[in-house]
């Protein structure tokens, strides 16, 4: 790795986009330049917020010296904006999932294959100091051959937080497509490609009453799509996996939002929503807590607006596919991983639908794990060290 800087531009300037702006600070391979948005006079204001210029996404495109485009656009525009970013002659990255369909990732991929781009995708929490480090712990053997274990994401909702909860509830999105590719992302990189699977899937509400403050409080959001959902996975590993991803729930006792068991060991893993967080290995010696906040992205550094501090690192897949578009080795947040976890998760839908098991077709490599020296290499080292909200 040479230490280059790319320019990278952004599309899309919503409610993510305030994290890859402010963490690409963080990373030495990125140097945001340009940002842009249907709405221009939202790409203005973040323009001037973070002394970006301000464009169309045509001019953006357009612009030779950009180098890389994120994707932060609504997840039904995630195909057709990814296209067009790889046909302009520029690597791509997008926000989780990569398409809402197999036929437009196929797409998306053979675009990138044609046009002698890169492409990645969210989530790269993955990539984090906990996730890594249980990543080693498996790795080592320490667990034995991991033969079952859960994942769960529950809570009521985002209605009463956030200022457009609309596309939440809808066809394409619900919890497998929003907060599944997070879980899913993590189970691949820990154990390898999914088999089959077998779900099914509820919606508690027709509708959802919004109290977040913005212009669609007091309204009802129509639900359109399954907001809980219950599916158990089989790794071509053979590892079983319960996965369980609601919208609906007021509360739940899953302390551990992932769990390992193996023969030798079982280990609970924090949530993958966050690239932080402890670990703990219990074996017939007893429990072992795993404190990752030292490692070099795992260290809390973002101040959430409730008060709590959390480690986040967003863009990390980003750095870590410019280092590889340098090296000509493979993206660790790549299309293909993307591309399968998107496969799983749709076939959770479909199961739901018609009571069957659904084979996966696709399989896709572990991601090469990013050791700490590979890590520190990615960080800038006048990174800032704390994000308040």
């Amino acid at each position: 790795m040479t230490g280059k800087q790319w320019n990278v531009g952004i599309i899309g300037c919503g409610h993510i986009f305030d994290a890859y702006a402010r963490l690409s600070a963080v990373f030495k391979p990125i140097r945001l330049v340009a940002c842009a948005d249907v709405d221009m006079a939202a790409a203005e204001r973040r323009g001037k917020q973070y002394g970006l210029s301000a464009l169309s996404a045509s001019d953006l495109l357009a612009r030779q010296d950009i180098d890389v485009v994120i994707n932060l656009t609504n997840p039904a525009s995630h195909a057709t904006v990814t296209e067009a970013i790889l046909k302009s002659g520029k690597h791509a990255y997008t926000e989780k999932p990569l398409a809402l369909t197999m036929a437009d990732a196929d797409h998306l991929l053979e675009v990138a294959r044609q046009n002698g781009r890169l492409i990645g995708s969210a989530p790269d929490t993955f990539l984090g100091g906990a996730h890594q480090a249980a990543r080693r712990l498996v790795d080592e053997g320490k667990l034995g051959i991991v033969k079952s274990g859960s994942a769960h994401f529950m809570n009521h909702g985002m209605e009463h937080w956030h200022p457009n909860p609309f596309p939440y509830f809808q066809v394409g999105a619900g919890p497998v497509l929003d907060m599944g590719p997070y879980y899913m992302t993590a189970l691949v990189a820990l154990l390898g490609p999914v088999r089959r699977v077998i779900a099914m899937a509820s919606k508690f509400f027709e509708e959802r009453h919004v109290t977040a403050e913005g212009p669609a409080k007091n309204t009802s959001v129509p639900v359109t799509t399954p907001t809980t959902s219950q599916a158990l996975l089989e790794f071509s590993s053979g590892a079983q996996i319960h996965f369980s991803v609601s919208y609906d729930n007021w509360g739940h006792g899953h302390t551990n939002p992932i769990e390992l068991h193996g023969t030798n060991a079982s280990l609970m893993v924090p949530d993958p929503n966050y690239f932080g967080g402890g670990l703990t290995l219990i074996d017939a010696g007893g429990r072992h807590a795993i404190d990752t906040a030292k490692t070099v992205f795992g260290n809390l550094n973002w101040q959430e607006p409730a008060g709590a501090t959390i480690s986040n690192y967003r863009g990390l897949g980003l750095a870590d596919l410019l280092v590889a578009a340098e090296s000509g080795q493979a993206p660790r947040a790549s299309g293909d991983l993307s591309r399968h976890v998107l496969e799983v998760l749709l076939a959770i839908i479909k199961s739901a639908e018609i009571g069957e098991f659904v084979e996966i077709k696709s399989t896709v490599e572990r991601p090469a794990p990013l050791s700490e020296d590979d890590a520190a290499l990615l960080k800038s080292a006048d990174a800032p060290s704390n994000f308040a909200a």
